[in-house]
């Protein structure tokens, strides 16, 4: 059975960095597409980072673009989620998931079909 459990999050004021991990358990994670997903009070979930079975390849929303990074390494079964300059913006609960992308940016996920519970990130003004 495949978990992901994400851990990191926690409440940070603006201009900060927070790390996020995704432990994963149950599936063979080389296999797999890994992305960040988010989700703010109130509005759609959202595809923040993504990284390939190759993890040279890498794929970022706009808005995170020169802020965040995402690396994984499939030795460890971990993926992370390094976030700099963080803005009030970018409070939401942060879910990994894994799956097959069909495009990049993955959109709201729908190719993915593993995820984690969440990790709240909270980014105070």
């Amino acid at each position: 059975q495949v978990q992901l459990v994400e851990s990191g999050g926690g409440l940070v004021q603006a201009g900060g960095s927070l790390r996020l991990s995704c432990a994963a358990t149950g599936m063979t994670f080389g296999s797999y597409d890994m992305a960040w997903f988010r989700q703010a009070p109130g509005k759609e979930r959202e595809f923040v980072a993504g990284i390939g079975r190759d993890p040279s390849n890498t794929y970022y929303a706009d808005s995170v673009k020169g802020r965040f990074t995402v690396t994984r390494d499939n030795a460890k079964w971990t993926m992370w989620l390094q976030m700099n300059d963080l803005n009030p913006e970018d409070t939401a609960v942060y879910y990994c998931a894994a799956g097959y992308a069909s495009k990049w940016p993955a959109g709201t996920g729908r190719d993915f079909g593993s995820w984690g519970r969440g990790t709240q990130v909270t980014v105070s003004s």
